[in-house]
Protein backbone atom coordinates (compact mmCIF):
# COMPACT_ATOMS: atom_id res chain seq x y z
CA UNK A 1 0.00 0.00 0.00
CA UNK A 2 1.50 3.38 -0.97
CA UNK A 3 2.12 5.94 1.78
CA UNK A 4 -0.06 8.59 0.16
CA UNK A 5 -2.88 8.74 -2.32
CA UNK A 6 -2.02 7.42 -5.76
CA UNK A 7 -2.12 9.87 -8.65
CA UNK A 8 -3.19 9.03 -12.17
CA UNK A 9 -0.66 9.63 -14.89
CA UNK A 10 -1.62 12.24 -17.50
CA UNK A 11 -2.20 9.44 -20.05
CA UNK A 12 -4.43 7.48 -17.66
CA UNK A 13 -6.39 10.63 -16.84
CA UNK A 14 -6.88 11.40 -20.55
CA UNK A 15 -8.15 7.84 -21.11
CA UNK A 16 -10.94 8.46 -18.60
CA UNK A 17 -12.15 11.54 -20.46
CA UNK A 18 -11.81 10.00 -23.92
CA UNK A 19 -14.88 7.94 -23.05
CA UNK A 20 -16.83 10.91 -21.72
CA UNK A 21 -18.78 12.67 -24.48
CA UNK A 22 -18.60 16.45 -24.58
CA UNK A 23 -20.28 19.18 -26.53
CA UNK A 24 -18.02 21.16 -28.85
CA UNK A 25 -17.82 24.95 -28.82
CA UNK A 26 -15.70 27.74 -30.22
CA UNK A 27 -14.73 30.48 -27.78
CA UNK A 28 -14.01 33.72 -29.64
CA UNK A 29 -13.15 37.35 -28.88
CA UNK A 30 -11.47 40.42 -30.30
CA UNK A 31 -7.94 41.17 -29.21
CA UNK A 32 -5.91 44.10 -30.53
CA UNK A 33 -8.47 44.58 -33.32
CA UNK A 34 -8.31 40.97 -34.55
CA UNK A 35 -10.55 37.96 -33.95
CA UNK A 36 -9.12 35.20 -31.74
CA UNK A 37 -10.77 31.83 -31.16
CA UNK A 38 -10.25 28.23 -30.18
CA UNK A 39 -12.15 24.96 -29.87
CA UNK A 40 -13.32 24.02 -26.38
CA UNK A 41 -14.90 20.78 -25.19
CA UNK A 42 -14.73 21.92 -21.57
CA UNK A 43 -17.67 24.35 -21.53
CA UNK A 44 -19.99 23.83 -18.55
CA UNK A 45 -23.04 25.48 -17.09
CA UNK A 46 -22.18 26.80 -13.63
CA UNK A 47 -25.25 28.72 -12.44
CA UNK A 48 -28.61 29.82 -13.84
CA UNK A 49 -28.93 32.73 -11.41
CA UNK A 50 -26.74 34.56 -12.19
CA UNK A 51 -26.26 32.92 -15.61
CA UNK A 52 -22.65 31.68 -15.44
CA UNK A 53 -20.70 29.27 -17.60
CA UNK A 54 -17.06 28.25 -17.59
CA UNK A 55 -14.42 26.73 -19.81
CA UNK A 56 -10.80 25.73 -19.43
CA UNK A 57 -7.83 26.66 -21.56
CA UNK A 58 -4.23 25.49 -21.38
CA UNK A 59 -1.87 28.18 -20.12
CA UNK A 60 0.37 27.32 -23.08
CA UNK A 61 -2.39 28.01 -25.62
CA UNK A 62 -1.69 30.71 -28.18
CA UNK A 63 -5.15 32.11 -27.31
CA UNK A 64 -4.46 32.49 -23.59
CA UNK A 65 -2.84 35.98 -23.77
CA UNK A 66 -6.01 37.30 -25.46
CA UNK A 67 -8.36 35.54 -23.02
CA UNK A 68 -6.26 36.78 -20.11
CA UNK A 69 -7.03 40.38 -21.14
CA UNK A 70 -10.58 39.92 -22.46
CA UNK A 71 -13.57 41.70 -20.97
CA UNK A 72 -16.15 39.96 -23.17
CA UNK A 73 -16.22 36.95 -25.50
CA UNK A 74 -18.61 34.57 -27.20
CA UNK A 75 -19.15 30.85 -26.93
CA UNK A 76 -20.58 29.31 -30.13
CA UNK A 77 -21.93 25.80 -29.52
CA UNK A 78 -21.22 23.94 -32.76
CA UNK A 79 -23.80 22.05 -34.77
CA UNK A 80 -23.52 18.43 -35.90
CA UNK A 81 -22.37 19.51 -39.39
CA UNK A 82 -19.48 21.64 -38.09
CA UNK A 83 -16.72 19.11 -37.37
CA UNK A 84 -14.57 20.98 -39.91
CA UNK A 85 -15.05 24.23 -37.97
CA UNK A 86 -14.03 22.51 -34.74
CA UNK A 87 -10.92 21.07 -36.39
CA UNK A 88 -9.99 24.48 -37.85
CA UNK A 89 -10.27 26.26 -34.51
CA UNK A 90 -8.23 23.49 -32.86
CA UNK A 91 -5.37 23.86 -35.36
CA UNK A 92 -2.35 25.89 -34.26
CA UNK A 93 -0.42 28.26 -36.47
CA UNK A 94 -3.21 29.22 -38.88
CA UNK A 95 -5.63 32.12 -39.24
CA UNK A 96 -8.68 30.30 -37.91
CA UNK A 97 -11.02 33.02 -39.21
CA UNK A 98 -9.66 33.25 -42.79
CA UNK A 99 -12.06 30.62 -44.19
CA UNK A 100 -15.09 32.70 -43.14
CA UNK A 101 -18.22 31.15 -41.67
CA UNK A 102 -18.52 33.72 -38.91
CA UNK A 103 -19.76 37.22 -38.29
CA UNK A 104 -19.15 39.90 -35.69
CA UNK A 105 -21.89 40.94 -33.32
CA UNK A 106 -22.69 44.66 -33.12
CA UNK A 107 -20.48 44.67 -30.01
CA UNK A 108 -17.55 43.25 -32.03
CA UNK A 109 -17.20 39.69 -30.75
CA UNK A 110 -17.07 36.91 -33.39
CA UNK A 111 -19.84 34.30 -33.60
CA UNK A 112 -19.69 31.11 -35.68
CA UNK A 113 -22.41 30.97 -38.35
CA UNK A 114 -24.65 27.89 -38.19
CA UNK A 115 -23.94 27.15 -34.53
CA UNK A 116 -26.69 25.44 -32.54
CA UNK A 117 -26.49 28.31 -30.04
CA UNK A 118 -24.22 31.14 -28.95
CA UNK A 119 -23.73 33.17 -25.80
CA UNK A 120 -22.10 36.57 -25.48
CA UNK A 121 -20.55 36.85 -22.04
CA UNK A 122 -18.52 39.03 -19.70
CA UNK A 123 -15.46 37.50 -18.05
CA UNK A 124 -15.94 37.52 -14.27
CA UNK A 125 -13.20 35.20 -12.96
CA UNK A 126 -10.00 33.47 -14.05
CA UNK A 127 -8.53 30.69 -11.90
CA UNK A 128 -5.25 28.87 -12.41
CA UNK A 129 -5.78 25.10 -12.31
CA UNK A 130 -2.67 22.98 -12.84
CA UNK A 131 -1.33 23.73 -16.31
CA UNK A 132 -4.61 25.37 -17.35
CA UNK A 133 -6.90 28.25 -16.56
CA UNK A 134 -10.60 28.04 -15.72
CA UNK A 135 -12.48 31.06 -17.01
CA UNK A 136 -15.92 31.89 -15.60
CA UNK A 137 -18.16 34.15 -17.66
CA UNK A 138 -21.58 35.73 -17.15
CA UNK A 139 -24.01 35.35 -20.04
CA UNK A 140 -25.25 38.70 -21.37
CA UNK A 141 -27.10 37.71 -24.55
CA UNK A 142 -27.73 34.59 -26.60
CA UNK A 143 -29.28 32.96 -29.63
CA UNK A 144 -30.56 29.39 -29.97
CA UNK A 145 -31.16 27.70 -33.34
CA UNK A 146 -33.85 25.12 -32.59
CA UNK A 147 -33.28 23.22 -35.85
CA UNK A 148 -29.54 22.48 -35.40
CA UNK A 149 -28.39 19.33 -33.59
CA UNK A 150 -25.22 19.61 -31.47
CA UNK A 151 -21.75 18.34 -32.33
CA UNK A 152 -20.37 15.86 -29.78
CA UNK A 153 -16.76 14.75 -29.24
CA UNK A 154 -15.87 11.36 -27.75
CA UNK A 155 -12.79 9.14 -28.01
CA UNK A 156 -11.02 11.57 -30.38
CA UNK A 157 -13.89 11.54 -32.89
CA UNK A 158 -16.93 13.66 -33.65
CA UNK A 159 -20.41 12.19 -33.22
CA UNK A 160 -24.04 13.06 -33.70
CA UNK A 161 -26.70 12.41 -31.15
CA UNK A 162 -29.11 9.68 -32.19
CA UNK A 163 -32.85 10.19 -32.31
CA UNK A 164 -33.47 7.58 -29.61
CA UNK A 165 -33.84 9.05 -26.15
CA UNK A 166 -34.27 7.24 -22.86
Amino acid sequence: MPDGPARLSPDAFRSVFRGHPAGVAVVALRHQGRPVGFTATSVISVSADPPLLAFSLAASSSSWPAVERADTLTVSFLGAEQADVSARFATSGIDRFAAGGWHALATGEPVVDGASAWVRARVVQRHVAGSSWIVVVEALSHHVATDVDPLVFRDRRYHRLGSAAV
